[in-house]
């Protein structure tokens, strides 16, 4: 396998970032589609302008100066842009939408992303990291409770299209 490198994303790269999230989110079988939820492709499709917020950046996994995977880190969740409760809680960081390409999966570079923002996390000395997940993400999801990641049901959300599901993961 080749190495993989994980840095922060440079802005020229947030639209391929963003195409690519479109095409592994919409892949996931019974994750709703883009007639079904054209606001959240929509905001991957320009994953860059979350950046705009203060405490919010995309990292990304680079296979032979190729993107292989992408991930936005959230320093605090007052930045985390979801619906919930998730933005109230205090000394917490997280990570939201996270995606491997097609081409690339099966290598691990998810775990390496997630550990990525693990470390990042812990060297902001927080106390949590917050993540959110569905069932359609079931293999992301047996890869968080392998890592260490506990459901936290208070962090869950309610959207009429897809039941969305909190963790936790503790330093």
């Amino acid at each position: 396998m080749n190495k993989i490198v994980i840095r922060e994303a440079k802005k020229s790269e947030y639209l391929s970032i963003g195409k690519m999230m479109v095409e592994v989110y919409a892949a996931l079988k019974d994750f709703p589609q883009k007639e079904e939820m054209p606001e959240y492709y929509e905001m991957l499709s320009n994953v860059g302008d979350l950046t705009e917020k203060e405490h919010v950046s995309i990292h990304v996994a680079l296979e032979n100066d190729q993107i292989a995977g992408a991930v936005v880190f959230v320093k605090e969740m007052s930045d985390y842009g979801s619906e919930g409760t998730a933005t109230t809680v205090m000394n917490a960081c997280g990570f939201r939408l996270l995606a491997v390409s097609h081409q690339h999966q099966g290598k691990g570079i998810g775990k390496k992303l997630v550990e990525y923002c693990l470390k990042k996390g812990k060297d902001l000395k927080r106390e949590r990291l917050i993540i959110h997940s569905t069932k359609p993400m079931k293999l992301a999801w047996t890869m968080y409770e392998r890592m260490g990641f506990v459901r936290n049901e208070a962090l869950d959300i309610n959207k009429e299209e897809i039941q969305v599901y909190g963790f936790n993961f503790y330093y």
